[in-house]
């Protein structure tokens, strides 16, 4: 399993804190020594100041050892000295932000030069969010993320955009919700960050590097958040600057991107049908820099049609999964789904199944248990089939495209032709706005015209 485990693919793009929990997920699960895990424990805590959590991993790396290094004592004292400090000189500030009739202001004035001049009659003064700031970083680093988060909250509301501690204060207030498990905050801030990103004007390598660094810490928040699965396609398969940071950077999130599609079935039937296209051409150009068993299944099924190597990645793919600090979760889902997609591509070529040859195909152990699961499916209006209970077959029913999808499968990219054909225009012929709305709105009449006539047509043949 080492050899599909991400999280050296996945580590250098995670804040160390981060790294910590695929550290104790990977503990409980085999896969490397025990003792080199807690190695790089130790290696990631000594540029914390999670003092009490170094000598708790320490007494397990050295269980003979009576009292951990005086380092360590050394350091706790230290630790417990600077923090004492902070507070005091955060408590001027803490006061005027914890009353409730701030903290009300603070959540309801847009404006924030008001905020500004109502806080500063309070007492407020810029200097101090430097030390909240410095209050807030050194409350993160000794593993208080709760107080973290509170303090970022109101740097990031009172910080001017332009500031040096604007980004950092918005990556801390994202990483201090994950570590929380706070997702409802979490997916607020990965917006937030979003928006910010998308706006920069900085170098596209640093936009680059930033879209990386959000794309993997995101991962905590949409395989945790209700709607993350939702999130991760919009987000990570449809949005061009995020999608080319995963083809350059780390087609290794190919994995969860194509485990999210698999088990999206809340999505119509048409709309899961074009994800599925859509995944399939970025798996097919970034197969030889990344594949494992998820990635591969796909290809199996969609682009190779061989249903006994899909059989054979879906039981590879359920090890994988085990062993994936996110997807652990999804697992279930991820089979249930999977073995869907076998069972309607395997019907998309065969009118007569035999349910034996089915349950071999969907890794199934008993044909009745294939039997009741086609059942359930057909229940559910899933599937236009029906049962031969005595010939033991599936028989399929008619399986014609409607007009509609054939009309959507020509029209999905109106809008993105339309704008490329005016942009065009206005660069080779010079001509004015009004003349070209005029010309596009002729060719957009001639094309309607066309598409009313063809599903008319194909109205006229399924009458028939």
């Amino acid at each position: 399993m080492a050899e599909y485990d991400l999280t050296n693919h996945m580590a250098p793009y995670l804040d160390r804190h981060m790294v910590l929990p695929l550290m104790e997920f990977l503990s409980g699960k085999e896969i490397y020594d025990i003792n080199t895990l807690l190695r790089v424990k130790i290696d990631l805590l000594e540029s914390t100041k999670m003092v009490d959590y170094s000598t708790d991993v320490y007494k397990l790396l050295h269980p003979n050892a009576q009292e951990p290094p005086q380092a360590m004592v050394d350091k706790r004292q230290d630790v417990l000295s600077q923090m004492k400090e902070l507070e005091a000189e955060t408590e001027p500030l803490i006061n005027i932000l914890g009353n409730d009739e701030t903290a009300a202001n603070i959540q309801n004035t847009r404006d924030s030069r008001q905020l500004l001049e109502y806080l500063s009659k309070k007492g407020f003064k810029m200097e101090m969010l430097d030390t909240l700031y410095k209050c807030a970083k050194f409350h993160f680093e000794c593993g208080n993320y709760t107080r973290s988060s509170q303090y970022l909250y109101f740097v990031r509301v009172l910080l001017p955009p332009s500031d040096r501690n604007f980004m950092n204060t918005m990556w801390g207030k994202l990483a201090s919700d994950i570590l929380m498990q706070d997702w409802e905050n979490a997916i607020d801030d990965v917006s937030k960050l979003k928006e910010v990103l998308d706006s920069n004007m900085s170098s596209p390598l640093v936009l680059l590097q930033q879209r990386t660094w959000l794309i993997h810490w995101s991962l905590f928040v949409f395989f945790n958040h209700s709607k993350g699965r939702d999130l991760i396609i919009d987000m990570f398969l449809y949005s061009p600057h995020y999608l080319n940071a995963i083809q350059t950077m780390c087609p290794h999130i190919l994995r969860y991107v194509t485990s999210a599609v698999i088990t999206n079935r809340k999505r119509r039937q048409m709309q899961h049908q074009q994800l599925l296209k859509d995944l399939v051409k970025v798996i097919q150009q970034e197969s030889y820099s990344y594949k494992d068993p998820i990635t591969e299944f796909i290809s199996c099924l969609y682009v190779n049609f061989d249903f006994d190597g899909a059989q054979k990645k879906l039981v590879e793919c359920k090890t994988v999964i085990s062993n994936d600090f996110f997807l652990v979760g999804c697992l279930d889902d991820f089979i249930e789904n999977a073995r869907l997609l076998i069972f309607e591509t395997f019907c998309k070529i065969h009118n007569r199944i035999s349910i034996s040859l089915l349950a071999e195909k969907l890794n199934m152990d008993e044909e009745e248990e294939a039997e009741r699961w086609i059942v359930n499916l057909i229940r559910n209006a899933r599937l236009d089939a029906k049962i031969d209970s005595k010939l033991g077959l599936v028989v399929m029913g008619p399986q014609a495209t409607s007009a509609y999808q054939q009309v959507i499968e020509k029209t999905k990219n109106l809008a993105f032709k339309t704008q490329m054909l005016v942009m065009n225009i206005e660069k080779k012929f010079s001509v004015k706005e009004p003349e070209v709305i005029f010309i596009i709105t002729f060719c957009c009449c001639r094309f309607i015209e066309r598409v009313y006539w063809r599903v008319c047509f194909l109205y006229e043949a399924l009458i028939r």
